[in-house]
């Protein structure tokens, strides 16, 4: 297997972006990765794309090709694949991507994720979202997303003892980061009294503990570290990736409060890299409610089981702490348009390791990490990233 960098990203501003399209956000995202990866588009071997579900959001299926024919490249007649694993699309086609350049089948290739999410009603986007719970265990019953964290929620201050304020902090870190971020959704700061008065979603949670619905897209280009001095300067080594699943129902799980796909995916991709959660100098997390922020650090291994709160409370998490956690603004600020969301993280670890993130730029960061997780947690998916010796 060869070993693989990531030689050019870009992304779109996430947002309520009402005067593009699908395609159009797409485009962008991808013709600035290749202009960053200083490639022609007409090189590029294969593409994958992460997309959770245009068909509800825009009425639009068969995603792959309508990206490559509006970008210009349908005369290459590259192979182009969608990929749908609800929240964690995008990081899974990047895995995708980075395997079929490791396994020598293509040099070239572009991994991508998409999603134009408010173009229907916030209704009826979070009953699409809804989707990718279980439908007859969970859907059927009218239980969405912020029902199910919500249990998780509850559930982790009865055992740990995690409390209201400690949630609140998650939300305010990250709306300080997102305000530094010129692309995240949200540029503007909070405070924890804010979180704690905001409208009650699903109790303990409330509208500001949890990501807004956002437009967006992002890509990366993807060749052999052996061949991307050939393209950039500064190639960013893909050290590890690692993939996990569980039940799609909540009520199946032993322990609500602990994602089993992220410990498996993380137990595969720090041994892949050969190094343990203290080697890593920052985290994107999908922190797509704020106690989803919290159960992550803990399964990553970032901190002990039940001390997620206690941790970002203590200012372990911010932006010039132990282990910073979602420099880009995460979800909560960044947007969360969900094909999009895995991607995205990439270009914020490339950004960062490349010493590119201006004033959120973690000082001597040379490895990173990237959590992507589809629904409550049913598919996950962690990249491993570093500056190249």
């Amino acid at each position: 297997m060869r070993e693989v960098a990531v030689i050019g990203v870009g992304m779109t501003k996430f947002g309520e972006v009402w005067n593009k399209s699908l395609r159009d956000l797409f485009t962008e995202a991808g013709m600035k990765a290749l202009i960053n990866a200083n490639v022609s588009g007409s090189k590029i071997n294969a593409m994958y794309v992460g997309s959770m579900s245009a068909g509800r959001f825009v009425g639009q299926e068969h995603i792959a090709p309508l990206v490559v024919d509006y970008a210009g490249l349908a005369e290459t007649h590259i192979p182009a694949t969608r990929i749908e694993s609800a929240c964690a699309s995008g990081g899974i086609a990047f895995r995708e991507a980075c395997m079929t350049v490791a396994s020598g089948m293509y040099d070239l290739v572009v991994a991508g994720g998409v999603e134009k999410m408010t173009d229907i009603s916030g209704g009826e986007a979070t009953e699409t979202l809804a989707t990718a719970a279980d439908q007859e265990w969970e859907g059927f019953f009218g239980m969405t997303f912020p029902g199910l964290y919500a249990l998780i929620a509850t559930r982790h201050m009865h055992k740990y003892g995690t409390t209201p304020d400690q949630l609140a902090e998650v939300a305010v870190k990250n709306h300080a980061n997102g305000c530094l971020n010129p692309n995240a959704h949200f540029r503007r700061k909070i405070t924890a009294e804010q979180v704690l008065e905001a409208t009650r979603v699903a109790d303990p949670l409330g509208l500001l503990d949890c990501s807004p619905i956002s437009d967006g897209a992002a890509a990366a280009v993807i060749c052999p570290l052996k061949d991307a001095h050939k393209f950039v300067e500064k190639p960013i080594r893909v050290l590890a990736s690692g993939q996990g699943t569980d039940t799609l129902a909540l009520h199946e799980r032993a322990d609500i409060c602990t994602m089993e796909a992220t410990r498996y995916a993380a137990k595969a991709a720090f041994a892949q890299a050969g190094i343990k959660p203290k080697d890593v100098d920052l985290a994107e997390v999908h922190d797509c409610f704020t106690i989803a922020e919290i159960t992550a650090i803990e399964d990553l291994g970032f901190v002990e089981k039940g001390k997620g709160g206690k941790a970002t409370e203590d200012g372990m998490t911010r932006l010039d702490g132990e282990i910073p956690i979602n420099t880009s603004g995460g979800l909560k600020a960044k947007g969360h348009p969900v094909g999009a969301t895995g991607i995205g993280q990439v270009v914020e670890l490339v950004e960062q390791l490349r010493g590119e993130a201006g004033k959120r730029q973690v000082s001597g960061a040379k490895r990173a990490l990237a959590h992507n997780i589809g629904g409550s947690g049913a598919s996950c998916v962690v990249h491993i990233l570093e500056v190249p010796e």
